[in-house]
């Protein structure tokens, strides 16, 4: 398999719907990629609006399978959440924060699904220390948070990472191919520069 230039981060909130299906998806085809989500916890869809099962970030996806399991499985089931979770089990062992697991400055393209999430990874790039002087491109492909959009967008990223890999630098082409899958695909992107 041939090597890829370049390492993703896939970051969406707290639930680890479209990180995760982007984070899968990308991983098959062979790409150097991570997942993250930028919430407090993790909160997965529960009984009702007012009751979501929230999980502290290391929690084994297993472990996340197994307490839903017990708790009302037939629910659990028809809203996509054990399938959802079985998926991240054959990704990786637990969610991971960004704040907390991303620092090490080794990205070079960071993946958003939603525009507050996309403030939240600048912001917090912002605020560190510049010490590598290493530019890392962060893009906002907006992805309703539901099953079937998640496999969509994470689809459309799959696009976009190939296409930024087809360059020997994406600083030089990034404005080209967001015009291109822009028109292409129909959808508005935010992007932007910062540094490790």
């Amino acid at each position: 398999m041939k090597r890829m230039k370049f390492r993703y981060a896939m970051v969406c909130s707290s639930n680890q719907n479209r990180s995760m299906e982007a984070h899968s998806i990308l991983k098959r085809q062979g790409f150097d990629v991570s997942s993250y989500g930028t919430g407090s916890h993790v909160k997965l869809p529960g009984p009702s609006l007012r009751e979501p099962n929230v999980y502290d970030f290391g929690t084994p996806y297993k472990h996340m399978l197994e307490d839903l399991r017990r708790k009302d499985p037939e629910l659990y089931k028809r809203n996509g959440i054990l399938p959802m979770l079985k998926r991240n089990c054959t990704v990786k062992l637990a969610p991971q924060r960004w704040q907390e697991n991303a620092a090490d400055g080794s990205f070079d393209v960071v993946f958003t699904f939603e525009e507050k999430v996309f403030d939240m990874v600048i912001e917090d790039l912002n605020n560190r220390d510049h010490v590598l002087m290493k530019t890392v491109l962060i893009i906002n492909l907006e992805v309703k948070d539901n099953h079937e959009e998640a496999a969509i967008g994470a689809r459309l990223a799959l696009d976009l990472c190939q296409e930024i890999e087809a360059t020997d630098s994406w600083e030089d082409t990034i404005d080209d191919i967001v015009a291109a899958f822009e028109k292409q695909h129909r959808r508005k992107l935010l992007y932007s520069i910062s540094f490790y």
